[in-house]
């Protein structure tokens, strides 16, 4: 990787602003777009040079991002191959396997999912009763999976399965690259209060993975599992600040790759990872709102939003230490926490200052533009969403309560939960419900 430690943030700003000068064409297709820029190392700049990277520090990566945004090109490739695949094939992957994976992530020709929760195994993932039987070189796969972000448009799946029950939970467990577009695979929408589906739940019936798509090794999925989280947790906390954010989306099966860059650019969606893509930015919002509802002298909002903004610096500053080398045990459990206050939070705020407005809101994008066209209001209805997706964030990525379980007992030392899961075949344990 390249050496940073002494290079200030704005000779990676100018490098990718000197490069876009030379390169940005807004009538390239997205696919012509993304080759170029994810070959050249902007998509995923804080990789390891030799897969697709430049090397670059987080804080680096942000700004990088920053700028492509303000230079008016098209960003990199969003959802969870550049945020979740990637990283965990760099840490657990083979050579043969990150040069199989890596280039289509950063290029945008593939798009993923994460298919790891299931109905009866959602904060005890390790619990997950999906199995995978070995058949020749290749793996069957059978077992159902929820709130699979992306899903329904997804090439590829993290795929964890079980793969033997002979042995305790967390050691019969193995990670796979596994392919979405194939038969055997029902993806269904599941329907949020917000009125939107970026979730779904996923069936499997007798589908088929191939062998050397495991990744990290055979029954070695919990590992790379918790290298997913970790990134995931970082990635979804407070301060964390996201490494792609394009309005196109990856993959085959959304059909944006054909079409014009340009059209693309100062363009926002809903986002495949399950949050509004205004989240991020609820500080703005929220200030707007007061402003536009004559509430930003009022000295308890006032104090709100200032509570709001200091929980996203302490955010942004935790990971410039953390980027800087400072060890903070915990920091992604840490960082997860403070995400669910600063949601909710921003909840209540923007419902206090929407007052009886907040009671209303448009489910379909025809009542959104109607309840926009009846109160003149159009910040109203991206609170309201907010404020219905709040309880999300708690849940998604891991529980608030498992990460205070995780920081309990890994940070602080306290004893765990008396369990002999770790030590009893898994085909003898109670099963969840």
């Amino acid at each position: 990787m390249t050496d940073t430690a002494a290079r200030p943030v704005t000779d990676a700003v100018a490098e990718v602003k000197a490069w876009l000068t030379d390169n940005w064409d807004p009538e390239l297709t997205v696919a012509e777009w993304w080759e170029r820029m994810g070959t050249a190392g902007w998509s995923a700049p804080t990789w390891p040079a030799e897969w697709f990277g430049r090397g670059l520090s987080r804080p680096e990566g942000i700004a990088v991002q920053r700028a492509i945004t303000a230079f008016g090109a098209l960003g990199a490739p969003g959802g969870l191959g550049l945020l979740l695949a990637g990283p965990t094939i760099i840490a657990h992957g083979t050579d043969e396997q990150k040069r199989r994976y890596l280039r289509d992530i950063v290029t945008g020709q593939k798009a993923w999912c994460q298919l790891f929760s299931e109905p009866g195994a959602g904060s005890d993932l390790a619990g997950l009763q999906t199995r995978a039987v070995k058949d020749g070189d290749e793996w069957v796969v059978n077992g159902q999976k929820v709130w699979t972000s992306g899903g329904q448009v997804a090439d590829l799946g993290m795929l964890l399965a079980r793969t033997d029950a002979e042995v305790p939970k967390h050691n019969g467990i193995s990670y796979f690259a596994f392919e979405m577009l194939q038969p055997g695979v029902d993806v269904r929408p599941l329907r949020e209060m917000t009125g939107r589906a970026l979730f779904n739940e996923v069936f499997l019936t007798d589908a088929h993975v191939a062998d050397d798509a495991c990744i990290g090794g055979l029954n070695s999925g919990w590992k790379v599992a918790n290298t997913t989280l970790t990134v995931e947790r970082t990635g979804l906390g407070a301060g964390g600040g996201a490494e792609s954010g394009s309005a196109a989306t990856p993959g085959t099966v959304r059909g944006d790759l054909a079409r014009r860059a340009g059209d693309f650019v100062g363009r926002r969606t809903a986002g495949e990872g399950g949050a509004p893509a205004f989240a991020g930015g609820a500080e703005v919002l929220i200030t707007e709102l007061a402003r536009s509802g004559g509430k930003l002298d009022d000295p308890l909002v006032r104090q709100d939003i200032a509570r709001l903004h200091s929980l996203y610096e302490i955010g942004r500053y935790t990971t410039l230490r953390v980027k800087g080398g400072a060890d903070i045990p915990g920091v992604g459990s840490l960082a997860k926490l403070s995400m669910s206050e600063i949601l909710r939070l921003q909840r209540d705020l923007g419902l206090r200052i929407l007052g009886p407005l907040g009671t209303l809101h448009g489910y379909t994008q025809a009542d959104r533009d109607a309840l926009e066209a009846a109160t003149g209001n159009a910040l109203a209805g991206m609170m309201t969403e907010l404020a219905l997706f709040s309880p999300a964030p708690s849940i998604y990525g891991g529980t608030d309560q498992v990460q205070r379980n995780i920081i309990g007992e890994r940070v602080l030392g306290l004893p765990k939960e008396p369990s002999n899961d770790r030590v009893v075949p898994f085909k003898d344990l109670p099963k969840n419900g």
